[in-house]
């Protein structure tokens, strides 16, 4: 096993809130990951390399042991399933809430529902813990569309501030699940690069403390 630790980064939103905090832990890129199209980079820290991958694909490289540590999305942690995974530091970061959404003032039916998401799996157990028949369909996209053309009775989507679902006469409704970035770590790279990993988690650690730790301005 290599003695060098691959970090697989989220693209998108999780990547921007991700690189300020790891400069806050002491590791950066040695080049502008957005004035390059490479996937691989190097660090100040000669033993660590970042990779950036579709964050529905970091659990599976951590899992693998393709990267040794990721950093993605608890939805996606939730929908992929986290066999082969430690999850042991929430970096509190990209926070917001998986939930059902409906159109608004529209009651659903109580016993059977068609279901929108991109969130299959973690639709299915919710709505079966509620006792209600749901229909899930796969969508990637534009969840909004799918009560508005009576594709689906509600959606399972992530809420921020709710102004999509307002825009498109939709509101939240049940809360699933609050969502937070994570940092994840392969079983078995915990154990054999435990020496490298440790140092790495209590930077991380350091820094998440001390911005909650900080003054909001």
């Amino acid at each position: 096993m290599s003695k060098q630790l691959i970090l697989a980064l989220s693209k998108g939103r999780i990547l921007e809130e991700t690189l300020p905090l790891l400069a806050d832990a002491g590791i950066t890129p040695v080049e502008d990951l957005g004035k390059s199209r490479k996937l691989l980079f190097d660090t100040n820290l000669p033993d660590v390399k970042l990779v950036i991958i579709r964050a529905t694909d970091v659990p599976t490289y951590v899992q693998l042991g393709a990267a040794d540590v990721g950093i993605a999305g608890k939805d996606v942690l939730l929908e992929h399933g986290a066999e082969g995974l430690y999850e042991p530091l929430d970096l509190d970061i990209a926070r917001c809430k998986l939930m059902t959404a409906g159109v608004t003032g529209q009651l659903p039916a109580e016993a059977r529902r068609r279901v929108a998401t991109k969130f299959v799996n973690v639709a299915r157990r919710y709505y079966a813990e509620q006792g209600i028949q749901a229909e899930v369909i796969k969508l990637y996209g534009a969840m909004e569309l799918a009560p508005l053309m009576n594709l689906a009775d509600e959606i399972v989507d992530i809420v921020d501030t709710g102004n999509t679902l307002r825009a498109n006469g939709m509101e939240p409704r049940e809360l699933i699940a609050h969502i937070s970035t994570r940092l994840v770590v392969n079983k078995a790279a915990m154990t054999m690069k435990h020496d490298r990993i440790k140092p790495l988690l209590a930077r991380l650690e350091s820094a998440v403390k001390k911005r909650q730790t900080q003054p909001i301005e």
